[in-house]
């Protein structure tokens, strides 16, 4: 058995189980691993840090583990392969045996001549009855897709098959790679273009998304030029206005459009749509999606097994009023089968005059779902239920979500009871509503007065369903609660939804919000923050959880270069706490630990801002005022972060005696005893700078080391590119500069992703000291001149002071 038939077997049991193909990198992962190689080793192969290596790889054997229901390991991957593709073998051939019964063996030499030549058997072609018709719609799409078409929009009313079809085709072509974006169903819910570039980057290219929605789309478009990827945009028709162009909520969708119609992208674009796009400047084919035949539905209804009195004047007549739609043939022969027992007179006489009263699609399901609520009130109740969902970011829910909306113990029997009608699709597990379905199901829940419990329930179940953060979908998963408690106007609960803790894997104990906005997603959780507190705020008394809020804010808020609006939100916190603090009963313990740890951890952020922008006195009066509150009490974690950042503080100001006592007094609190833990690794890098300040770069190297290890198990983008930053000057100060200039790309790209103002122009005045001694005076101009534009922006002038004392001794020369 060879390498590549083992990533085909495990690609294909992976798929079977998730709905999702191995990735290149897992690919790369598995083929080197088989070899016997070292992640180092793959890591320099692949072109990645060693560290993204392990991260990926311990994802990778985690899910081929849950798959295969034992553990899977890089030491036993090659092995068990081998066992589960010989057993899946041995399986086949048992099958293959109990299908067709062993001949009788006979001796070559026994054989006669036959007397005749028999026709050899021919077995009648497997139908398909949820992909019927469309033979030619895909040589269709085919062909213009050889045309060149690079995006094509495949048009028609709701039900006629249109993402069905866009599915098939995208699975079956020769795709390198399938992304899809499923458009929210309410204008008001429309999810920005910058958010699904991130995904897309983040989760399926493994690359970091730019702050800057054209940062991302460039780096979509490098990636679309050396893959052959498949895109697939669901439902547009929501993000159009009356004349077929983007609505205002809308207003980059445009520009990622014209990207995928650009002609140097090797991609092929399918978008699904009830209306028609009439956007300027976007190069688009409509292909209007024909219905289905009448021999199509006679095939279907024969497919069921249906009985069929004058079928063709019925099946005429309600081919004619649907238009052939596809789903309304499907929910047809869903309802004679399981409410008629298959009897087509039964329910033509069932409606008896008036049998073609429906005659749309949403009538046809409207009326469905009104018998429905007359046979079977608890699936009626269930399918109203489901349409609380949002069916975004989530597309599909697994069983536990739909059974969370079922209040009665027969749950399973319900979820039965919406399939056997075809009023829940599923696949592999996974369940979602059909759009007209959904969109008739929330009109019901709105006006049954459930939708606030329904949407309670379903918040409480993605709150309750991730207890660990293993990876960024996992905090998505438990931040669709936020939604689902906005829509109910809990505005309270959707902050709580943000600010609740939990572990994950790297031994954290952090806010979701705090959590996403380390994996990258910056711009994201401000988004919601700031939708939150513009209600919390308005009321007469604040609730310490807006002081909370505002301090993740602020971090937010400083990252991006945004430092003065980072120091007003961290001193409107320490006011609202210390405002708590004064009122609080003196026995409310566990609420004084909470208000305190906000005040100091505030002041921590403040001494940090100072930092940056240069102002070293205002940053030592910070550290001082948290060590005084936090040392000896509960809150001593935080007194020793602040040591460690008063440390760096007196080395800055080269005072390095004090400088090297604190560092001394940290490296055992923040090294020795957290070897397992990466809560720290922000101060580690810290520490590590204070070292390499002091001269001392072997211990800082290993401090620099430590850090972007847990950066990277972490997603911790900005640590992970400060500790570039500082492994790139040991490795100029050791005289290593190509070495130095790679640290110093991987850096600056990712400080640019994330849109670190102040630390992206750290950056570039370490890499202008880099070509200083590669003799490019010139280069090194340039670089500490984009350093001062954005030490500029972010008002910090002494940095920008400092940095013109460098570009004195140039201009002289």
């Amino acid at each position: 058995m060879g390498v590549d038939t083992a990533i085909e077997f495990t690609d294909s049991l992976l798929y079977e189980k998730t709905g999702q193909h191995l990735s290149d990198l897992q690919c790369c992962i598995l083929q080197q691993v088989w070899g016997g190689k070292t992640y180092r080793a793959i890591a320099t192969i692949a072109g990645y840090s060693e560290g993204h290596i392990k991260d990926v790889a311990s994802q990778l054997w985690r899910l081929l583990s849950d798959v295969l229901g034992e553990r899977i390991t890089k030491g036993n991957y090659r092995s068990r392969s081998v066992y589960w593709l010989k057993r899946a073998k041995r399986k086949m051939v048992h099958v293959a045996e109990e299908t067709w019964p062993a001949w009788p063996r006979i001796h070559p030499a026994s054989i006669t001549k036959p007397a005749q030549t028999l026709a050899p058997k021919t077995t009648p072609p497997v139908i398909n009855p949820h992909f019927l018709g469309r033979h030619e719609a895909m040589e269709t799409l085919q062909s213009l897709d050889s045309q060149g078409h690079k995006i094509i929009i495949i048009q028609g009313e709701g039900g006629l098959g249109k993402t069905t079809l866009a599915q098939n085709y995208l699975r079956h072509a020769p795709f390198d790679l399938v992304l899809e974006w499923r458009i929210a169903q309410e204008t008001s819910n429309l999810t920005a273009v910058e958010h699904i570039l991130d995904e897309w980057l983040r989760q399926d290219l493994n690359d970091e998304p730019g702050q800057d929605v054209s940062i991302s789309l460039s780096r979509l478009k490098r990636h679309l030029k050396q893959q052959r990827i498949g895109i697939l945009i669901d439902n547009l028709e929501p993000a159009l206005d009356g004349n077929g162009q983007f609505v205002k909520e809308a207003r980059h969708y445009g520009e990622l459009l014209k990207l995928l119609s650009d002609l140097s992208v090797k991609t092929t674009t399918l978008i699904t749509s009830r209306d028609r796009l009439c956007e300027p400047g976007i190069k688009a084919h409509h292909y209007r999606l024909p219905r289905l035949t009448l021999t199509d539905w006679q095939q279907c209804f024969t497919y069921h097994q249906l009985r069929l009195p004058k079928a063709d004047e019925i099946l005429k007549c309600l081919h004619r009023t649907y238009g052939g739609n596809a789903k309304a043939m499907e929910i047809l022969c869903s309802t004679i089968q399981t409410d008629f027992d298959g009897d087509l007179g039964a329910y033509w006489r069932a409606y008896q005059a008036d049998p073609l009263a429906e005659i749309d699609l949403k009538n046809l399901v409207i009326s469905q779902i009104d018998r429905l609520q007359h046979l079977d009130p608890i699936a009626y109740q269930l399918l109203c239920r489901l349409g609380c969902y949002r069916y975004q970011t989530i597309a599909k829910l697994s069983l536990s979500a739909i059974l969370a909306q079922c209040q009665q113990p027969d749950g399973q029997r319900a979820i039965a009871s919406l399939r056997n009608r075809s009023l829940i699709e599923v696949e592999n597990g996974q369940y979602w509503l059909h759009p007209v379905i959904r969109t008739v199901a929330i009109e019901r829940l709105r006006h049954s007065g459930l939708w606030y419990e329904a949407n309670q329930v379903a918040a409480n179940h993605w709150t309750n369903s991730i207890q660990l953060l293993t990876s960024l979908a996992d905090a998505q998963q438990a931040l669709e609660a936020y939604y689902h408690q906005v829509a109910i106007g809990e505005y309270r609960a959707a902050a709580q939804v943000l600010l609740q803790s939990r572990h994950n894997q790297w031994q954290q104990f952090l806010p979701l919000a705090s959590s996403l906005y380390r994996m990258g997603l910056l711009q994201p959780v401000s988004t919601l923050i700031l939708e939150v507190l513009s209600h919390l705020e308005s009321e007469a008394e604040p609730l310490p959880q807006v002081s909370e809020l505002r301090n993740i804010l602020g971090d937010i808020y400083w990252i991006t270069g945004e430092i003065n609006q980072a120091i007003d939100c961290q001193q409107d916190a320490i006011a609202t706490t210390q405002k708590h603090l004064a009122t609080l009963n003196p026995t409310d313990h566990l609420n004084h630990y909470y208000l305190q740890m906000l005040n100091i951890d505030s002041r921590l952020s403040l001494g940090l801002y100072a930092m940056d922008l240069w102002e070293l006195d205002q940053a030592k009066a910070a550290f001082r005022s948290v060590i005084d509150l936090g040392q000896a009490t509960p809150h001593q974690a935080w007194a020793d972060k602040a040591t460690v950042a008063l440390a760096l503080t007196y080395a800055y100001q080269n005072q390095a005696d004090h400088a090297q006592e604190l560092a001394h007094s940290c490296l055992n609190t923040f090294t020795h005893q957290h070897q397992t833990s990466g809560r720290l690794a922000y101060f580690i890098q810290l520490l590590g700078q204070t070292y390499g300040h002091l001269g001392h770069t072997s211990q800082a190297e290993a401090l620099y080391q430590q850090a972007l290890t847990f950066a990277e198990a972490g997603h911790y983008l900005q640590v992970k590119a400060q500790a570039l930053t500082g492994l790139a000057t040991i490795a100029r100060q050791r005289q290593q500069l190509d070495l130095a200039l790679e640290y110093h790309t991987q850096s600056i790209d990712l400080f640019n992703s994330i849109g670190a103002k102040c630390d992206l122009a750290n950056a570039y005045v370490e890499l202008g000291h880099s070509q200083i001694m590669l003799h490019k005076p010139e280069i090194a101009t340039q670089h500490w001149q984009q350093a001062l534009a954005l030490y500029s922006d972010i008002h910090a002038n002494k940095q920008m002071g400092r940095v013109a004392q460098f570009l004195k001794p140039i201009s002289h020369a």
